[in-house]
């Protein structure tokens, strides 16, 4: 069982950025796709950004070009950099290790 833990939510004015971390309790070296995906109020759940072993990406339409995501295999870590935020991206943030392991969110809420 791993443990995933995020940080790094918080209020920012639009155009605004922040920096999420997403810390496992275990090693994520074996983890061979990471994300993050994201719940507004009233929404479902929806992916932000997916990061696979091979080093290929994948990041929501609503997001290319201003979010990028990365991981520290030695720290067990794995960062979204979000960048231009619009108050469109506020929504808890969650990271995963689809299907298997989730965190429990970090509120990231975006003022105009």
């Amino acid at each position: 069982q791993v443990q995933l833990v995020e940080s790094g939510g918080g209020l920012v004015q639009a155009g605004g950025s922040l920096r999420l971390s997403c810390t496992a309790s275990g090693s994520i070296a074996r983890f061979n796709v990471m994300g993050w995906y994201r719940q507004a109020p009233g929404k479902q759940r929806e992916s932000v950004a997916v990061l696979f072993s091979s080093g290929a990406t994948h990041y929501a339409d609503s997001v290319k070009g201003r979010f990028t995501i990365s991981r520290d295999n030695a720290k067990n870590t794995v960062y979204l950099q979000m960048n231009s935020l619009k108050p469109e991206d506020t929504a808890v943030y969650t990271c995963a290790y689809p299907p298997l392991y989730w965190g429990q969110g970090t509120q990231v809420t975006v003022s105009s």
